[in-house]
């Protein structure tokens, strides 16, 4: 009788063993979420998107740290993490599809500034012609003449610079030329309102 005690307690230990063996840590699931991470990174979602890729990046090491916790436990099941792994890959495809909407938004700000600045410059060149000549005033004009020129090559490198470095970048720069731009138009408009009161 002792001896089939025994040999029970045995089996049921050895049962216990496998079955606690036989939840193996999801390293698939943990490869395939990095993966998936890196693609967005090399998106750049890292840039575009911060907050998603941030809050992607956060869902990763709550799966991550709750299958280091269970790794030292006799009984463990690694299903909850399993699951949230594949939902960090399904959330990366989606922080990818965040990203490329944003570079679209900031490319079709880039334009609609560059086709602005245009606009602005043309104005500009016509408002120059309106312009008073009178005592110092074709030195103020030839000096303004200078700044458009300097706004027109500003806005062709941006437009060269599109894609070759960060949107954002490129759209800060478009937006300075903007600035520049809409300084002198406003400038010149005040001379002329000042020349034609009097």
């Amino acid at each position: 009788m002792k001896n089939k005690f025994l040999l029970s307690l045995s089996a049921l230990a050895i049962a216990l063993f496998v079955f606690s063996g036989c939840a193996k840590v999801p390293q698939a699931e943990i490869d395939n979420a990095n993966v998936a991470i890196e693609a967005a990174k090399t998106a750049q979602a890292d840039v575009y998107v911060p907050e998603a890729f941030a809050a992607l990046q956060d869902s990763m090491n709550v799966a991550v740290t709750s299958i280091e916790a269970k790794k030292s436990k006799l009984f463990k099941s690694y299903k909850n993490e399993k699951a949230q792994l594949i939902n960090v890959v399904a959330l990366s495809e989606d922080v990818k599809a965040k990203t490329e909407a944003r570079i679209n938004e900031l490319k079709a700000e880039i334009q609609q500034t560059l086709t602005d600045i245009t606009t602005i410059v043309e104005e500009n060149k016509t408002l120059m012609t309106q312009a008073p000549r009178g005592k110092g005033g074709s030195t103020v004009l030839m000096a303004i003449k200078a700044e458009i020129a300097t706004i027109e090559t500003s806005a062709a490198e941006v437009q060269a610079a599109v894609g070759t470095e960060s949107f954002i970048a490129t759209l800060d720069k478009a937006k300075a030329v903007k600035e520049q731009a809409t300084n002198i138009n406003n400038e010149l408009k005040a001379v002329i309102e000042k020349y034609t009161k009097k």
